[in-house]
């Protein structure tokens, strides 16, 4: 194949899809999943374009013939979040290049990503090579504002068209520096969501005679706690075998410590006092326990009346094996009696397998395309369309592969949803290659072979 040519068109694709501004709210997908549809029918591929409430979602399928296994769905959405321009160095939907780097709103989340599975998409159907398995390629709308009209919808009412056995979607595969040695976080698994209001009722009240049964005051002092506790610790094996492979390339100091944040006894002083980088230290609190971000108040109508009433909106994730009502548990220890918990919206999380055959070509291939790199397992905080997509029975991996200079002191985690948010240009052309290895020897060769 001709890498050059494939390089820069699959460049100028991802310069083309920055271009449009799918903020969401509200989406306007439409004329960026209109897009990707031209770019298959060029290539003589018809797809399936189906919208839920004006929000469009695209399906293409090439045909295999079985020999490998179910199909593989390939999946990336193409909805951004919103930004703050007063922030940004240039327009976020210009596609501007600076020193290497494309920027642009949803340059890491996640079209980049989106333009990997089309490519290899592309790729498998003119190589007119019969596959030995279904390759599904679905671009979505709507996964920022949590999936509705997206991959919920496509799996809730289409399920024939993305029913796999396997599906590849976004965070992980990306290049994470530390002490010296690369590694490359391959996502095996996410955490669940339980969020929830969190009422206080106390008694209402001139507010020229406070009281001690203030809704308002009892509802401060519990996210205050809330906000500086640790909640029990759990360990699923995703970050179990995280940590193991990570320790195994540390210096001696890390190496001994790092086993440490596995025994629960010793977990939140090792995160509290042992890590100096707060930012990893965050990221490993989000994998070894429950947490819950207070990100809302609600309380009084004038300045004048003490309310009867104070609200928090209380996002809770999950570790997978984690229940809704073991979080609310942990909260009620946490903030005492006295509070009325309403769920908005839960579910649990979820983990695969890090002995998969495909989660081990995933890493052969890594090795293959930088042999001093080490991949290891990783455990989204948050969630991704592989929550809905997952609920088919598919077995569902964050990789997305990119790779960042080490020089540029670059952290992927903060440019999701950050300021300036941009792609390393040969990073991403790295990924690429990987990425269309990896999907051609999986849907090539037979199961048994990898």
């Amino acid at each position: 194949m001709d890498w050059t040519k494939i390089e820069s068109e699959a460049v100028a694709d991802l310069t083309a899809l920055l271009k449009f501004d799918t903020t969401n709210p509200p989406g306007n997908e439409t004329a960026a999943i209109a897009w990707i549809a031209e770019r298959l029918r060029a290539a003589g591929i018809e797809p399936t374009i189906l919208s839920s409430d004006g929000r469009p979602n695209l399906i293409a399928r090439i045909k295999g013939d079985g020999t490998g296994g179910g199909p593989l769905l390939l999946a990336g959405h193409v909805d951004v979040v919103p930004h703050e321009r007063e922030h940004w160095s240039c327009d976020p939907f210009e596609a501007h290049v600076r020193d290497g780097y494309l920027y642009g709103r949803g340059a890491v989340d996640m079209k980049y990503m989106v333009v990997q599975c089309m490519t290899a998409f592309l790729l498998l159907h003119a190589s007119g090579r019969v596959p030995s398995r279904d390759i599904i390629f679905a671009a979505v709308s709507d996964e920022e504002e949590g999936c509705t009209h997206g991959s919920r919808f496509l799996v809730e009412q289409h399920a024939e068209l993305v029913r796999a056995e396997y599906m590849l979607g976004e965070v992980g595969g990306f290049s994470h520096d530390v002490n010296g040695v690369r590694y490359y976080m391959v996502e095996a698994g996410e955490r669940g969501v339980c969020q929830f209001k969190m009422h206080a009722v106390g008694d209402p009240g001139h507010a020229s005679v406070p009281h001690r049964q203030n809704a308002v005051v009892r509802l401060a002092e519990a996210v205050a706690k809330l906000g500086t506790t640790h909640l029990p610790v759990h360990i699923c094996e995703t970050t179990a075998a995280s940590n193991r492979a990570m320790a195994a390339r540390q210096p001696f100091g890390p190496r001994l410590v790092m086993p440490q944040l596995l025994h629960p006894a010793l977990t939140d002083f090792v995160l509290d006092r042992l890590l100096p980088d707060r930012q990893t230290a965050f990221q490993l609190a989000a994998a070894l326990h429950n947490t819950v971000a207070p990100t809302g108040l609600a309380a009084g109508q004038k300045i004048n009346v003490i309310p009867g009433r104070a609200t928090a909106l209380i996002d809770g994730r999950l570790i997978p094996g984690q229940k809704p009502e073991d979080l609310l548990r942990e909260v009620r220890a946490v903030v005492g009696e006295g509070f009325e918990f309403e769920v908005i919206r839960s579910f649990e999380g979820r983990e695969e397998s890090v002995t998969d055959p495909l989660f081990r070509l995933i890493c052969e291939t890594l090795l293959a395309h930088d042999p001093e790199g080490t991949p290891v397992p990783y455990l989204l905080p948050g969630f991704s369309d592989a929550q809905y997509f997952g609920r088919l029975g598919a077995k569902c991996y964050g990789f997305a592969p990119v790779r960042f200079p080490k020089e540029d002191g670059i952290v992927f985690s903060k440019l999701f949803h950050g300021h300036d948010e941009r792609i390393h240009i040969e990073g991403f052309k790295w990924g690429l290659r990987c990425f269309t290895d990896l999907v051609g020897r999986f849907v090539t060769v037979p199961m048994s072979s990898t």
